[in-house]
């Protein structure tokens, strides 16, 4: 048996898990051009048990991107359309009579897996949006009294179209802040969408990955591993202090009617710590924290309406504390 798969536990050395983590950009790239940010951040919320929320106009292969990362780590993932007549209970499951036996079964919905892929999340009623928030924070799912748990590990990735676009419904803030990250996908760069092109021109389905060269790069075995060496990465007191610094500094924001929560400050030390391990170092440094800052913090904030009539974002507040908080030495 192998033993990186053995159902005893992992026994793979952090390092190799490390490398092989490393490992997913190249091979998600075979498929996805140029959105290795996208990539490391997935990566980052998977170290940390998040869940994602992927912003981005149509067609700049969100989907693509979730598809391509669960093949390349060898994870159960499903997908859910995400409509104005989806019910709770097309995500999480429910009971069906059997005339058979003449009682109810559980039939599990798609949340039963390991990467769920909640695509655009934003044009369904909040009624559906809030069923997966049990499912997000608790890894389970209860229906009609009863906890199922949920498989290990098990992450949401939500796709949302820009507000502006029509037929959007927001996300309240208690479901906002129930995504570890939330990673903006840009459009290509000129060179991007022609490297793009070029592949579709050359015959690359990017409905098989497999066709594309794609295979598992990690395991959930190596997942696991690299969660407990990052457990152990050390945070100094004065780098909790300077999250909380920060953190705090956006409640003080004239600019915000909202500021960070306490759940979103221990968000960004467990971001900072992933990437920390990430980046090869057993410590967390100010840099680390920095490079988190905004999608970690971006979505756990809200704009007053003046500001964002003036054109203030939320990613130029974040920046702008960044600017102004004292850096520890």
């Amino acid at each position: 048996m192998d033993p990186t798969t053995d159902n005893a536990g992992p026994t793979t050395d952090p390092r190799s898990s490390r490398a092989s983590l490393e490992a997913l950009r190249a091979e998600i790239a075979k498929a996805v051009v140029g959105q290795d940010p996208t990539v490391t951040g997935l990566v980052v919320a998977l170290l940390c048990r998040g869940h994602v929320l992927l912003e981005g106009v149509p067609g700049v292969a969100k989907t693509l991107l979730v598809r391509a990362l669960a093949a390349s780590l060898e994870l159960d993932t499903k997908r859910v359309q995400f409509t104005p007549d989806l019910m709770p209970s097309d995500v999480t499951g429910s009971l069906v009579y059997d005339t058979r036996t003449s009682e109810f079964s559980f039939q599990p919905g798609p949340a039963f897996t390991n990467l769920l892929l909640a695509d655009e999340i934003n044009r369904t009623p909040p009624k559906t949006q809030s069923s997966l928030l049990e499912a997000m924070e608790e890894r389970q799912i209860t229906v009609d009294g009863t906890p199922r748990p949920l498989p290990d590990p098990f992450m949401v990735v939500a796709t949302q179209n820009p507000v502006e676009y029509e037929g959007t419904y927001p996300l309240p803030e208690a479901q906002l802040d129930r995504f570890l990250l939330k990673l903006n996908v840009p459009l290509p760069t000129r060179q991007d969408e022609i490297d793009v092109l070029t592949r579709h021109a050359g015959g690359f389905n990017p409905r098989d990955l497999r066709a594309a060269g794609i295979r598992p790069v990690a395991t959930a075995a190596d997942l696991e591993t690299a969660r407990a060496a990052v457990a152990k990465t050390t945070i100094s007191p004065e780098i909790t202090g300077y999250v909380v610094d920060i953190c705090r500094a956006t409640r003080e924001s004239p600019s915000l009617t909202l500021g960070v929560s306490p759940r979103g400050a221990t968000a960004l030390l467990a971001t900072a710590r992933a990437w920390a391990w990430l980046t090869g170092r057993d410590y967390v440094t100010p840099d680390d924290v920095k490079a988190l800052a905004l999608p970690t913090l971006r979505h756990r904030i809200q704009l007053r309406p003046e500001a964002e009539m003036e054109g203030v974002t939320p990613d130029s507040v974040i920046n702008a504390i960044l600017t102004h908080v004292p850096v520890p030495r």
